[in-house]
């Protein structure tokens, strides 16, 4: 046979295998408010079975969490018994904020200069007065010392 014909004909039999199979993620109505902290009842398809809803509507349904909800923008949450590998990481506010307080110092119309890397910031930049190595000073300053706006935003 030619390989042209065999390629058609395999893919005829792939075609006709897989318009009989249903595929595991589904849509699905929006879920219900839960009217009690008891658990949802676990799936009857394996004692080891992951359920998950995703952020586009569908479920999921499956013996492992790799893959969940791929090409369905994430896991919007978990419903089987078993909660994610990784936990959930704080508010984001909280890690947006470099850790320590800022220098003393600092106020209106200065701006921090991070000595390191020549990159300025201003008064409502989380980094301000917070790099391990800066100083405050006037933009003006800042800017004849060769410092730049922190992402090319200057101060208002």
């Amino acid at each position: 046979m030619h390989t042209k014909t065999l390629l058609r004909i395999m893919a005829a039999a792939v075609a006709a295998t897989m318009a009989n199979v249903s595929l595991a993620q589904t849509p699905t109505a929006a879920p219900a408010k839960p009217t009690s902290n008891a658990a949802p009842p676990a799936s009857s398809t394996s004692a080891n079975a992951i359920t998950a809803l995703c952020k586009d509507g569908t479920s999921f349904s499956g013996d492992s969490k790799k893959g969940a909800c791929a090409g369905h923008k994430g896991v919007k949450t978990w419903t089987s018994d078993e909660s994610p590998k990784s936990e959930p990481k704080a508010d984001a506010a909280k890690n947006s904020q470099p850790v320590g307080n800022a220098a003393p110092g600092g106020g209106a119309g200065k701006v921090w200069l991070n000595t390191r890397s020549n990159v300025y910031h201003c008064q409502t930049d989380k980094y301000y007065g917070k790099t391990k190595k800066g100083e405050y000073m006037p933009e003006a300053d800042a800017k004849a010392k060769g410092g730049h706006a922190d992402h090319g935003k200057g101060c208002a």
